[in-house]
C-alpha cells in the first residue's frame, strides 16, 4: 500500500514538474486594441498598465493557464479629449470598474494553433472569449540569466456584449464607433 502511495505521489509531482509560472515584463510588452472610426477608418489604442501571470506547463501546452489584470484608466489612444470620453460613463466607466481581468479556463488546440478560452470580465460584465496565441517562442536565458519566452496574442469583441453601448448615428448612415474591437498583445514574459 505504502508503494501505491508514494508511487501516486511521485506520478502526481512529475506531472507538476514541467508547470513553471512566468510573469509579464512590461518594459517589453504591449497590449492594444481598435475600432472603427465612423465607419471608415481604424482608431488604435493601449493599456499601460497591465500584468499577466502565465502558468505554462512544458510537457503539454494545453494544461497551461493565464491570468490578465489591465487598469482600465491607463488607456491611452493618443488624443487627451478622446482618452478622458473612453474613460467615461460612455465607455469604461474605470472610475467605478476599475480593472479589466482576463482569466483563462482551458486552452484548445485547432489544428496547429493554441485557442485560449476564458472569462473576460469588462466594465461588471463576464463573457467568455476565445483568445488565439498566434506566436508562443521557445524561451531563452538572457545575459543576466533570466529565462524568457514571448507570446503573441488576438482575439475580437463586441463591445456590447460589455455594455459599452455609447455611439452616434451618421447622416450618411452608420456609426461613429464601430461595435467590433480588435485586441492583441505581445507579451515578453519572466520566469519567476
Amino acid at each position: 500500500m505504502r508503494i501505491l502511495i508514494l508511487s501516486t505521489l511521485i506520478l502526481v509531482l512529475a506531472g507538476t514538474a514541467s508547470a513553471s509560472t512566468w510573469e509579464t515584463d512590461s518594459a517589453h510588452s504591449h497590449l492594444g486594441f481598435a475600432a472603427r472610426h465612423m465607419m471608415i477608418s481604424k482608431v488604435r489604442g493601449s493599456f499601460d498598465q497591465f500584468a499577466a501571470v502565465l502558468t505554462f506547463d512544458e510537457q503539454e501546452t494545453t494544461r497551461s493557464s493565464v491570468q490578465l489584470t489591465i487598469q482600465a484608466a491607463s488607456l491611452d489612444t493618443d488624443n487627451d479629449k478622446r482618452d478622458e470620453h473612453l474613460r467615461g460613463a460612455d465607455f469604461f466607466d474605470a472610475g467605478n470598474h476599475p480593472q479589466i481581468t482576463f482569466t483563462s479556463r482551458r486552452v484548445e488546440r485547432s489544428g496547429d494553433r493554441l485557442i485560449l478560452i476564458g472569462d473576460l470580465t469588462l466594465r461588471g460584465v463576464t463573457r467568455e472569449v476565445a483568445v488565439e496565441i498566434e506566436e508562443l517562442t521557445p524561451a531563452v536565458t538572457d545575459p543576466f540569466g533570466h529565462r524568457r519566452m514571448a507570446v503573441s496574442v488576438r482575439t475580437r469583441i463586441d463591445r456590447r456584449d460589455f455594455g459599452l453601448t455609447w455611439n452616434k448615428a451618421l447622416e450618411t448612415g452608420g456609426v461613429l464607433v464601430g461595435d467590433e474591437v480588435d485586441i492583441y498583445a505581445e507579451l515578453e514574459l519572466i520566469r519567476k
